[in-house]
C-alpha cells in the first residue's frame, strides 16, 4: 500500500515536472522569422505575402523575397534561394526562421521547359536546404486563379498543387493547401465577387491590396490550424477568418 501511495506521489511530481517544462519551454520560444518565397502570387503588388506579413505582431517579423514571374529554377538561377538561405542563417540565433515556398503558376508554363517530375524534386531540394540551413520549411499549393466555366472555378492548377504536396510529404515538410482553400473560398462567393480582388480588370490572377489581406488571412489561418503555437504572433481579425471559414465575401475591410 505504501508503495503504492509512493509511486502515486511520483507519478504526479513527474507529472508537474513535465508541465512545468512545457511551460518554460513555451517562455523561451523564439518568435518567428517569416521568409516568403514564390512567384507573382506571393510577391509584393499583387501576392498574399504582404497581406499576411501585416498581421505579424512584434517581436516576429518577415519579409517577402517572392517575385513576379519566378520558377522554381528561375528564383535559384537569379541568387533569390541564396539569399532566402542566408537570411535563415542571419536570423536563427534570435529567432524561428519559417521559410515558405509557393511556386506552380510559372512552372507549369510550357514557356519556362520544367517537367512536373523536375518542379516536384525541385520543392524537395529547397525544403530539404532550408532545413539544413536552420528553418522550418513549408510548402504552401499555388493560389487559385479567378477564371470560371459554368459557374466553377477553373482548377488550372491542380496537378501541381498535387505534386507541391507530393513534394512536401517526400522531404518531410508542412503543407498548406491553399488552391485547395482558395478554390473553395472562391466558389462560394462567385464570380462577380471573385473579381473584387483583381489587382487589375480581367486580371483574375494577382489581388489588389485588399485581396492582398483576405487571402493573406487565409494562408495564415491555414497555418495555424496546424501551429497553433503561433497564434501569438499574430493579430486576431475574427470577423474576417469566419467569413473565410463560412465561405461568405470578405472586403479586406473587416
Amino acid at each position: 500500500m505504501k508503495l503504492t501511495a509512493i509511486a502515486w506521489i511520483a507519478a504526479i511530481i513527474n507529472q508537474q515536472s513535465a508541465v512545468g517544462a512545457a511551460v518554460s519551454l513555451g517562455a523561451q520560444q523564439k518568435p518567428p522569422y517569416f521568409i516568403l518565397t514564390g512567384d507573382s502570387t506571393v510577391a509584393v503588388n499583387g501576392g498574399w505575402g504582404d497581406g499576411f506579413l501585416s498581421f505579424l505582431k512584434a517581436p516576429a517579423e518577415g519579409i517577402n523575397p517572392a517575385k513576379s514571374g519566378a520558377t522554381t529554377v528561375s528564383f535559384r538561377r537569379q541568387g533569390l534561394w541564396d539569399k532566402a538561405l542566408q537570411a535563415v542563417r542571419d536570423n536563427a540565433a534570435n529567432a524561428q526562421p519559417i521559410v515558405t515556398m509557393q511556386f506552380g503558376h510559372n512552372d507549369q508554363k510550357p514557356a519556362a521547359n520544367i517537367s512536373t517530375e523536375q518542379f516536384r524534386n525541385n520543392l524537395e531540394v529547397m525544403s530539404r536546404e532550408a532545413r539544413e540551413a536552420g528553418a522550418f520549411p513549408i510548402i504552401i499549393t499555388s493560389l487559385t486563379r479567378r477564371t470560371f466555366e459554368n459557374g466553377q472555378v477553373v482548377q488550372n492548377l491542380k496537378e501541381h498543387s498535387e505534386l507541391a504536396i507530393q513534394a512536401a510529404k517526400a522531404a518531410g515538410a508542412m503543407v498548406l493547401d491553399l488552391n485547395m482553400a482558395s478554390t473553395n473560398y472562391v466558389n462560394a462567393i462567385g464570380e462577380a465577387n471573385a473579381q473584387y480582388y483583381n489587382l487589375a480588370e480581367g486580371d483574375r490572377t494577382h489581388l489588389n491590396p485588399k485581396g492582398e489581406v483576405v487571402f493573406g488571412r487565409l494562408v495564415i489561418d491555414l497555418l495555424l490550424d496546424q501551429r497553433k503555437d503561433l497564434g501569438c504572433y499574430f493579430r486576431p481579425n475574427p470577423v474576417l477568418s469566419e467569413k473565410l471559414r463560412k465561405g461568405e465575401f470578405a472586403t479586406g475591410d473587416e
